[in-house]
């Protein structure tokens, strides 16, 4: 399935834990020193440095880009590092997510609660995925280098829906069939 960013309700309730998505549109970049930084930002009733509404954060850290590259290799990282920062960037707005791995119950919960998505990127396919970047702009913690949040401009990204609005999970469920007797 083809979707756009901003993502809106009605997108999120048409998508299911296993759906294969193609993202186009304006995403950020943000892993923990970033997530950390927006969330004093949120707890001191301060703006975030990018509108979080609707929008999709991507649990990245691209690699510098070769010359003439817009950017480096671009594979997701470990979602859960961003787990204690998520609930409440939910609760401002956000409504989708790409990393890899599984997510804590309290973030799943929270997702279903505010109508948000948890996608994931194939690990290893960075230089693949950052096929599907056009542009690259640092909007906010330049001094992060790599962790900086960046907003890219991609076609369609590929990613997996894991967690859905409904309690869906891809991981668990995959788990639990493919898991081996003793």
């Amino acid at each position: 399935m083809k979707i756009t960013t901003p993502l809106t309700d009605e997108v999120i309730e048409k998508l299911r834990a296993g759906d294969e998505v193609y993202i186009t549109g304006k995403i950020y970049t943000a892993r923990d020193a970033a997530h950390k930084r927006l969330v004093e930002l949120l707890k001191n009733n301060q703006p975030l440095p990018f509108d979080i509404k609707g929008q999709i954060i991507y649990y990245v850290g691209p690699t510098p880009a070769k010359p003439g590259e817009i950017i480096g290799s671009a594979g997701p990282t470990t979602s859960k590092r961003m787990d204690p920062y998520t609930p409440m960037l939910l609760e401002a707005g956000l409504k989708g997510m790409i990393g890899k791995g599984e997510r804590s119950d309290y973030v799943k919960d929270a997702m279903v609660k505010h109508k948000a998505i948890y996608f994931a990127a194939i690990g290893g396919a960075g230089a693949l995925i950052a096929r599907t970047i056009k542009s690259v702009k640092v909007v906010a913690y330049d001094d992060l280098g790599a962790e900086a949040i960046r907003e890219l401009e991609v076609v369609d990204f590929p990613a997996f829906v894991v967690n859905d609005i409904y309690g869906n999970d891809l991981m668990l469920d995959n788990m639990s069939k493919y898991r081996m007797e003793e």
